[in-house]
């Protein structure tokens, strides 16, 4: 009966002792999984982190809109694409797109890594695309230049003033997102008291500032609005372009930029950056930028620097969106 109870007393013993091991495992099993469930969490959004900062590029596409000839800017960009890809240690491709909408789409839907973007431009791609400026142009020593107006050498018109008291006169500009070609002499038409702008005049839109005067001299239109001083681009073809008169100019709008499309890391701005700035010491490539779009040298940017664009975005946002 001793026996049998010793008996008894020892499995009980044994069967509580194999209880609670079975439930220390289960618990530290499950400590085990949440514990790995979330040292897994951790370890994902840093890993995510680190892939944005470490963004794996093999290839850059930049984007221009051309402000002469399409196939002339195709083939003047390629030295800066070539050297970039020195510079840079990667593939760098140009395109030339036909807009300044088409670049902005390019750069909204990520096809478009860098774009040379007219001041305009730039503000419609930040609002649109998150797109951020890096640099802007320098011209001749300035950060900012203005819209001219300009009429045949023999024209009757002689002012802005003219352009605003008589309607009918044919206007040539490049494109209505043109910051120099339409918005800024627009608004300074309507500033001067134009109420309708395509009641006020025939508008023709030629799709670079190099044809707008050339519509002008083949008496095509009665006066254009460029960048200041587009008469140089046209110069060769026609050595009678600095004999047209120059009737008024815009306030001051600041150059165009250098910006980068949204999601790019900072070691990639940088890099970026640093190579466009290097140009600033290196005569070939500032030729080149100065045969692409008239830039003498570059300059750092920031958004703020646009706040006037906005203003004047802001007349004409109904029109254009």
């Amino acid at each position: 009966m001793l026996k049998r109870l010793f008996f008894m007393a020892l499995l009980v013993l044994a069967l509580g002792v194999i209880t609670a091991c079975g439930t220390a495992d289960d618990d530290d099993a499950a400590n085990g999984a949440d514990g790995a469930d979330e040292t897994t969490d951790e370890d994902t959004a840093d890993e995510d982190t680190e892939a944005a900062e470490d963004e794996e590029i093999t290839k850059l596409t930049m984007g221009f809109v051309p402000s002469q000839d399409a196939a002339n800017i195709a083939d003047t960009v390629e030295p800066l694409a070539e050297r970039l890809a020195e510079i840079l240690g990667v593939e760098i491709e140009a395109q030339v797109m036909t807009d300044y909408v088409g670049l902005v789409e390019g750069m909204r839907t990520q096809q478009i890594d860098i774009g040379f973007l007219p001041p305009f431009g730039f503000v419609q791609a930040e609002e649109r695309a998150n797109v951020e400026v890096i640099l802007k142009a320098i011209r001749h020593g300035d950060d900012s230049y203005r819209a001219q107006f300009t009429v045949a050498p023999d024209s009757e018109i002689d002012s802005i003033e003219d352009l605003i008291a008589n309607e009918g006169y044919i206007w040539a500009y490049g494109d209505p997102t043109s910051t120099s070609g339409f918005l800024f002499p627009g608004n300074t038409f309507l500033q001067g008291g134009v109420e309708d702008l395509d009641a006020h005049f025939v508008q023709l839109t030629v799709g670079g500032h190099d044809n707008s005067l050339i519509a002008v001299l083949e008496g095509q239109a009665d006066f254009a609005t460029t960048f200041e001083d587009a008469r140089e681009v046209i110069l060769d073809d026609y050595p009678n372009a600095m004999d047209m008169k120059v009737i008024g100019f815009t306030d001051p709008i600041p150059n165009d930029t250098i910006s980068l499309r949204s999601g790019m890391s900072e070691e990639w701005k940088n890099k970026i950056r640093d190579a466009f700035l290097s140009f600033n010491d290196d005569e070939e490539m500032l030729q080149v930028m100065d045969d692409v779009y008239n830039w003498t040298g570059i300059a750092e940017a920031q958004s703020s620097d646009y706040d006037i664009v906005r203003s004047t975005y802001a007349e004409f946002e109904d029109m254009l969106n």
